[in-house]
């Protein structure tokens, strides 16, 4: 049984942001802050990226844990209420992240994506990892430059 009133819960479900989350302005700032250049949430990339280097063609994702199905197999078991909804809406959500990344990848795209809790406790090493990512990609990309 839910707690909250109908109205109560679709003022809250409205204020879940799909765009500028406390997980991905934590990691664009700390992205900034290392040097990095990057573009937000790109439209016309293939499940508009949260943070998107389109030269290198380096998609990553902030994912929080309960959109996303983080431990999934264990969480699911924590709904009480309206399980015939939300289990299907994650993992559907799981499903459609499974089919951008697939996507994206088949176009040549390098998808990277963190969870809200790898973001929180791990700052560094995900910019690190993100740090790695354009290094390599640079490389390759110089490297295709000097053949042509």
């Amino acid at each position: 049984m839910d707690r909250l009133t109908p109205e109560q819960r679709r003022k809250n479900m409205q204020h879940v942001r799909n765009k500028d989350s406390q997980i991905e302005l934590r990691l664009r700032k700390a992205l900034w802050h290392s040097g990095l250049r990057y573009r937000k949430n790109v439209r016309n990339v293939f499940g508009c990226p949260d943070v998107v280097f389109k030269k290198l063609k380096i998609a990553i994702f902030c994912d929080s844990e309960f959109w996303h199905g983080y431990n999934w197999e264990v969480r699911k078991n924590d709904f009480k209420s309206h399980q015939e909804f939300w289990i299907p809406k994650i993992e559907r959500n799981m499903a459609r992240d499974k089919e951008v990344n697939e996507k994206l990848q088949s176009e040549g795209w390098t998808v990277l994506r963190f969870y809200g809790r790898d973001i929180k406790k791990n700052l560094d090493e995900c910019v690190k990892i993100v740090i790695e990512m354009v290094c390599k990609k640079k490389l390759e990309f110089s490297k295709c430059q000097n053949t042509v």
